[in-house]
């Protein structure tokens, strides 16, 4: 028997699964940061801690695995992979590929071999790959690089819209009882002294707020409007650079923010840059876990071919959960 090992390693959660030819998971580990640019040693030990908890479920051996795929964070750059490489190596798979987790997570949103990818997650990537087989990444290295969004960036602006609206230099926003109820606090005083006195940072999680409160909030539907726009800025440069203006492709929508969150806020302004570049793109947001992707990038790696059961098997066991349910910024 044949068994797959696909890994999902984001920023605040790595998901391992294992499954055989037919798409069925029959094993499954999470664990924390996988991110090796957060830190190589933890990354390292949340990947191993969660491939454990997979084959140790399957009952499986290393030797049982005929192939791995190791969707990344952070595997960007030849100098991410001259890490990567030797620490992948060490687990003892003797098949597998490291890829950057924006390919598994379009491999698992499309079945075609070209299309377009954006994430946004803990942070905002975008990647696409042309008819050609030729791919570029656009993103994915910060603020100071270019990029805005992101768990980490939108919880920022959550924070600053109720910092201002307090200060007078905004409207008054819905987001300023929903901060305070979150983060424990009676007054946005006593949480702008508390937060200026311990060198506190926003947390991720006030990003979901944004959504809480956008269908009464004009403030919280600006900076989902932002975050949309800049995806699809992203992702145009993308098809721009690729050469994919007149091809017919999907683009896969990834990351917390997208699939967990209310995408109405978000995807229109997304699909108005993107339409205005590639009227033929279809943007689909992703309903299968990106680890789904990894799954399929082993077996075709390996040489089977991916039959229409193999999906139906990975969705019904890999379905991205429902879209309101708490969420992490992975």
């Amino acid at each position: 028997m044949a068994y797959y090992l696909g890994i999902d390693g984001g920023g605040s959660k790595t998901l391992a699964v294992v499954t055989d030819r037919s798409g069925h998971v029959i094993g499954r580990g999470v664990s924390g940061c996988g991110n090796h640019q957060i830190s190589v040693e933890l990354a390292d030990g949340n990947i191993r801690a969660a491939i454990h908890a997979a084959m140790e479920q399957a009952n499986v051996k290393h030797e049982d695995i005929r192939f791995a795929t190791f969707g990344l964070a952070g595997a960007d750059r030849e100098a991410d992979f001259q890490i990567l490489r030797p620490m992948v190596a060490a687990m003892g798979f003797e098949h597998h590929q490291i890829v950057c987790d924006t390919v598994i997570g379009l491999r698992a949103g499309t079945k075609q071999q070209d299309g377009v990818v954006v994430i946004c997650g803990s942070g905002t990537n975008c990647y696409g790959v042309n008819a050609l087989g030729e791919e570029i990444q656009v993103g994915g290295f910060g603020y100071s690089f270019g990029d805005f969004g992101g768990g980490g960036d939108l919880a920022v602006e959550a924070f600053r819209a109720v910092i201002r609206a307090w200060e007078g230099r905004e409207k008054p926003t819905a987001l300023t009882e929903l901060t305070l109820e979150m983060l424990g606090f009676d007054s946005v005083e006593a949480m702008f002294h508390d937060y200026l006195d311990e060198y506190k940072r926003a947390p991720h999680m006030l990003a979901k707020l944004l959504f809480e409160a956008a269908d009464r909030d004009e403030a919280a539907r600006a900076i989902l409007q932002r975050q949309g726009t800049e995806l699809g800025i992203s992702a145009s440069a993308v098809i721009r650079r690729l050469n994919m203006t007149h091809d017919t492709f999907d683009l896969v929508m990834v990351g917390s923010v997208l699939t967990r969150g209310d995408s109405r806020y978000i995807k229109p302004y997304i699909e108005e840059q993107v339409k205005a570049v590639a009227p033929h793109c279809t943007l689909r947001v992703l309903e299968m876990e990106p680890v789904a992707g990894a799954i399929l990038l082993a077996m075709e790696k390996s040489g089977q071919q991916v039959e229409s059961t193999v999906y139906d098997h990975l969705n019904a066991n890999l379905a991205v959960k429902e879209r309101n349910a708490e969420w992490a910024l992975d």
